[in-house]
């Protein structure tokens, strides 16, 4: 059975199947009558009704990077919907012109308003109106004429535009909301199985939502009915792609029912006979919903809270695709918490997503190396997968011409080599394979989410051996690497500048490259909008000018290169200050260079910066104001904007690269008489005696210095008090 994209729900096959669901030979004294519109929804203020609007920006914040309301992979054209008014039923008709109609009947003038009525009347196709009458039988309150105009509802293309917009303007999404408080379950069913499928719909959605539509199938999923419980799982799936309505789920206690119906056995479960397909129905949908849910990032701890992980380890031994691969989509939506990835580690989901790999079904081959994509963000769970033989199958995904046509399946099976990079780097086995010369082929027009897979990988494969940095040269990688430097898209251009980075320790590789103007390139991209390209930028700088011995005369060749540079510490992205401060410091090696940022305020941009907590920019800064010190009076200069102070602080840090940065900073700055003043009155004398003894030899000198220079003006001040 074949799914949609990750980004899409599967979605069930419409159809109208009146025998299965009991619609034949009704008994209309057996029947309750159908309640009437609720007054409670104010068409005029929809806001709210769920829930106050306190306590939403906490959730908004949280969900800033979630995918946009609108549901996924839906192709709908951007149809107004105006409010329904069942006391008015002209406005049905004066409404729907307005909004549907074509742009020269509403054009037309006054004196040819009659003329232009009876146009309108014939756009608007006659399932509009036959849509309307029915929706005004389902309204009568007669139980046998609601189930048979139900049941004919559903004759029409419930997806299509005018007859989502018949129901609602003829007020029946408050009609079917009610029905499903009714006892009849034969009426429950047949609301729902027209909500399911108007839902796909994002303002029909919200409309649902508004009418506290969520409330009702909430709780609906408490009923021993399996037609209703997959029914109403289904609908939630299309609605729970609205951010707030994946807010009020979780609040609304629907995430813990959702889980229950993933909790599902029957004698001869893991066989997978094809006629026990319909059987795996209920935790399908429920996983459907919960795979929709999960986008939001507390309904990833309150998924893995419910207990839903045993239950997922359980459905992902079915031999039924339909159920296996909405659960590999919730694993693939959840595993970007630290937490969930522990849990699917220590599970042992690990081993089902290699097996998924191997399976004929390409969509859930798809799902599994996008799981492991997901799961391969720790050392771990990379290793397991390594050896567990994920490589061998994903490299025959690359290497099959067809399957390469399927450009989402080529994306996941890149990233996962992306991800494990570093694992094939250290065992070797694969790069002597020709494991470079594939992904360098796919350099060549290719997707930009694969190109960016592949330079995430050739830049891993690069970090786990440096000597590997030839080997990707004599591929051809470069003239590529160096060309994806020019597309404007930020992911890509990440990975891209770590790959050029990381190859520039290599002395042919960097000539290469000076040959095709990388460095100028990547040092062009400092000035990109958007601040990870920057901090990307401003990384592979420093393995450059690090390898280089010209690289003091090729960097002042850019005009203007360096107070840009100086200029990004005043960025509010710490990753951004973090890695300029670290070009700083490489760059500032070079006295021309370090005069030239002297005089751009780099003293006081990096002054600025010295009071933060992060470790990572603790380590780049201290090394930076190490550097700058040996110029003129910077050393001075640090100590009179108060950097000294918060730099003692770093000895602090259970991080033993901040100490060593830190030593090495504060040796430069007690050159300055005061600054050694200072640092006493920190007290650092106890930390640095402690460092003193420690076995890194770099740390040891640089502590040894700050007591010297400190002991050297204690002394000295002792003779001048003596005299």
């Amino acid at each position: 059975m074949a799914e949609e994209p990750a980004d899409s729900l599967p979605e069930e096959s419409e159809g109208d199947d009146d025998e299965e669901l009991g619609f034949e030979g009704l008994d209309e004294d057996i029947l309750p009558e159908t309640p009437k519109v609720k007054s409670g929804f104010d068409p005029e203020d929809p806001s709210g009704i769920l829930e106050d609007d306190e306590g939403e920006g906490e959730d908004d914040e949280e969900e800033e990077e979630e995918e946009d309301d609108d549901l996924d992979g839906i192709n709908f054209s951007d149809l107004e919907l105006s409010e329904s008014n069942d006391d008015q039923p002209s406005m049905s008709r004066k409404a729907t012109k307005q909004k549907v109609l074509s742009s020269d009947a509403e054009s037309s003038p006054e004196s040819e308003n009659d003329e232009a009525d009876q146009a309108d009347n014939q756009e608007i196709p006659a399932e509009y109106w036959q849509v309307q009458r029915l929706i005004k039988y389902v309204k009568a309150g007669n139980p046998t004429a609601t189930i048979i105009a139900m049941s004919s509802l559903r004759d029409f293309n419930l997806r299509d535009n005018y007859v989502q917009l018949a129901i609602k303007e003829a007020g029946g999404l408050e009609v079917l909301l009610n029905i499903l408080e009714t006892d009849e379950n034969r009426c429950k069913i047949a609301s729902l199985l027209v909500l399911r499928e108007i839902s796909s719909n994002p303002e029909i959605s919200r409309n649902i939502y508004n009418m506290r539509g969520l409330e009702t199938l909430i709780h609906t999923l408490r009923d021993p009915a399996k037609e209703l419980k997959l029914l109403s799982a289904e609908t939630i799936a299309n609605i729970s792609k609205i951010r707030k309505a994946r807010r009020a789920m979780r609040k609304g206690d629907g995430i813990s029912r959702l889980v229950d119906m993933l909790d599902f056995e029957q004698p001869g479960m893991f066989t997978g006979g094809a006629d026990e397909e319909t059987d795996f129905e209920v935790p399908r949908c429920g996983a459907c919903a919960l795979w929709s849910l999960a986008k939001s990032t507390k309904n990833k701890d309150a998924i893995r809270r419910a207990g839903a992980i045993p239950l997922i380890a359980k459905l992902l031994q079915t031999r039924q695709v339909s159920v296996v691969i909405p659960v590999v989509g919730i694993l693939h939506e959840c595993a970007s918490e630290a937490s969930f990835r522990l849990a699917i580690r220590t599970e042992g989901l690990l081993d089902y997503f290699v097996e998924g790999l191997k399976t004929p079904n390409h969509d859930l081959t798809q799902f599994c190396a996008s799981a492991i994509y997901m799961c391969a963000e720790d050392p771990e769970s990379r290793q397991i997968v390594y050896e567990k033989g994920a490589i061998d199958p994903l490299i025959s995904i690359i290497l099959d011409e067809h399957l390469r046509k399927n450009k989402p399946l080529l994306s996941a099976a890149t990233g996962a080599i992306w991800k494990c990079a570093s694992a094939i780097a250290k065992a070797g086995k694969y790069l002597e394979q020709g494991l470079v010369e594939m992904l360098v082929h796919l350099l060549d027009d290719e997707p930009e989410n694969v190109l960016t897979n592949v330079a995430g990988a050739i830049e891993q494969i690069v970090m786990a051996d440096p000597k590997n940095a030839r080997l990707i040269k004599r591929a051809g990688a470069i003239p590529p690497l160096i060309g994806l430097l020019t597309i404007n898209n930020p992911a890509l251009l990440v990975n891209a500048t770590k790959a050029v980075g990381q190859l520039a320790v290599d002395d042919e590789a960097r000539r290469e490259m000076d040959q095709q103007d990388g460095f100028r390139l990547v040092w062009s991209l400092l000035k990109h909008p958007n601040s990870s390209v920057q901090a990307s930028a401003a990384w592979a700088i420093c393995p450059y000018v690090e390898s280089s011995k010209d690289s003091g005369d090729v960097v002042r060749n850019f005009v203007g290169g360096l107070e840009a540079l100086v200029n990004l510490l005043k960025s509010d992205e710490m990753m951004v200050q973090a890695a300029v401060s670290q070009a700083v410091a490489v760059i500032a090696t070079n006295d021309e260079n370090l005069g030239i940022m002297s005089d751009h305020g780099v003293v006081q941009n990096l002054a600025k910066l010295a009071p933060t907590t992060d470790d990572q920019l603790r380590r780049c800064l201290a090394s930076a104001i190490a550097e700058c010190c040996n110029y003129k009076n910077n050393s001075t200069d640090f100590g009179r904007r108060k950097a000294v102070s918060p730099l003692c602080c770093y000895l602090t840090s259970e991080d033993t690269l901040v100490h060593r940065a830190a030593a090495k900073a504060l040796a430069a700055l007690s050159s300055d008489a005061r600054n050694c003043i200072t640092m006493h009155q920190c007290g650092v004398v106890p930390y640095l005696i402690n460092m003193i003894g420690s076995l890194d030899n770099e740390l040891q000198r640089a502590a040894a210095g700050v007591m010297h220079n400190i002991r050297k003006l204690a002394l000295a001040t002792e003779k001048v008090r003596l005299r």
